[in-house]
């Protein structure tokens, strides 16, 4: 009996260096946010990158993401911290918008 030799297969690219450049886009943005989330007001810095953030979710941790930004909404405006509390409602928010465009599930 001979053994078949099995290599990994490596992922192809759609086109040489298609990972680096996803990296670099990837660094870009979050530069973009973290200077637009130092300039803004704290409630709107807060909503923005929770939002942006809350839709790169599996969409199989949707219900605890959910929960999450609702605790965190409760608890901000409850301590008043404007940029926890907005960015609880973005979360949840986004959580909803992740739940209604999933086509997989």
């Amino acid at each position: 009996m001979s053994e078949a030799k099995s290599t990994p297969k490596k992922p192809k690219e759609p086109f040489p260096g298609a990972y680096y450049l996803a990296g670099a886009i990837t660094l870009a943005l979050m530069l973009l946010f973290m200077v637009l989330g130092a300039t803004l007001p704290l409630g709107a810095a807060g909503f923005l990158v929770a939002f942006v953030l809350g839709l790169t979710v599996n969409p199989k941790y949707v219900p605890f993401f959910f929960v999450a930004g609702v605790f965190s909404a409760v608890m901000g405006f409850w301590g008043q911290e404007p940029q926890v509390a907005w960015g609880g409602v973005a979360l949840a928010l986004s959580q909803v918008l992740v739940k209604r465009l999933n086509r997989t599930g």
